[in-house]
């Protein structure tokens, strides 16, 4: 199994005609991704042909050559026309606000927000939106998620590693990948990068809690970084409701107070957000925490020693 993302997601892509939304379309085709639209209103009615070369955990069933994705007006017209129950935003951040709000008006389950550089007060309308409305979104600012041998929507690489039992969580998308790297002789069942900004859709409680329901990850790696609280708050949590062994990481012991590191949300300001705080809290809630990424992957590995 998988979290939020599955062989049976149908995936449109909103933003598909531009630069980025055209490579990564591609991308994801290749690692067998079911993408069966894009949208762009001064394009409807065209189609965009994508050269697909197998790549990734999927790749068997990928055939490769010439793939024509539909272009349609609306989302609503996608996926009245093709079953869509996921999207993927590659828009700019101007007009991210407005996408996501189609999106979640069309009734998708999923919506999974590239774009870097929104302005958090557009993500608090269209966050508060989507959760009225019942729609999970993924970002913003964020390499998206992939579930291994499944489908893959967003920018993560996908054949760094294969499917197995270790959910993942993460707000950096590098360490994201290296995470999958470090841990590809035991593979994932879903690796989401959340992101990084201040306001996100999808936290790391909510995917702790997913993947606790998930019969079949049996083990979750959890990394955070410098910077507000929610490390802590999900320390907290999985001192409550978690049951599975958990391994964190915390990116930046070494930041210097009151400089944003990478991310928009990545501050330290007196004695908050400290990663050695986090650390702590994580620990006293029985998390094992590793100083880098190498040491993390080597506490999850010894679950399955």
């Amino acid at each position: 199994m998988a979290i939020f993302l599955d062989e049976n997601s149908r995936v449109i892509v909103q933003g598909m005609t531009g630069s980025e939304g055209q490579k990564h379309t591609r991308r994801m085709l290749s690692a067998g991704t079911t993408i069966v639209g894009g949208v762009n209103p001064r394009k409807a009615g065209t189609s965009v042909d994508f050269e697909v070369s197998p790549i990734g955990a999927k790749a068997a069933d990928v055939r490769a050559g010439t793939v024509s994705v539909p272009v349609f007006g609306t989302v609503a017209e996608a996926r009245e026309a093709t079953g869509a129950n996921v999207s993927v935003v590659f828009v700019p951040p101007a007009h991210t606000k407005s996408a996501v709000i189609e999106a979640v008006d069309a009734g998708l389950d999923l919506v999974v927000i590239i774009t870097e550089g929104v302005p958090v007060a557009d993500t608090a309308e269209f966050l508060t939106y989507a959760q009225e409305k019942g729609v999970r979104l993924i970002g913003p600012n964020c390499p998206g998620i992939i579930s291994p041998g499944k489908s893959n929507v967003g920018i993560t690489p996908p054949d760094i590693t294969g499917a197995g039992p270790i959910g993942l969580v993460s707000k950096s998308g590098t360490l994201t990948y290296q995470m999958m790297f470090e841990l590809r002789d035991l593979g994932f069942t879903t690796c989401i990068g959340i992101g990084g900004d201040p306001i996100i859709g999808t936290t790391h409680i909510d995917a702790l809690a997913a993947f606790e329901a998930d019969p079949d990850t049996k083990a979750i790696v959890m990394i955070g970084e410098i910077g507000g609280d929610a490390e802590e708050r999900a320390a907290a949590y999985i001192r409550e409701h978690v049951t599975k062994p958990v391994v964190g990481y915390v990116a930046g012991f070494t930041a210097p107070e009151g400089k944003t590191m990478g991310h928009a949300g990545a501050i330290v300001s007196g004695s908050s957000g400290t990663a050695q705080a986090k650390k702590e809290a994580l620990e006293a809630a029985g998390v094992k925490v590793g100083r880098t990424p190498t040491e993390t992957a080597n506490l999850a590995r010894a679950f399955f020693s």
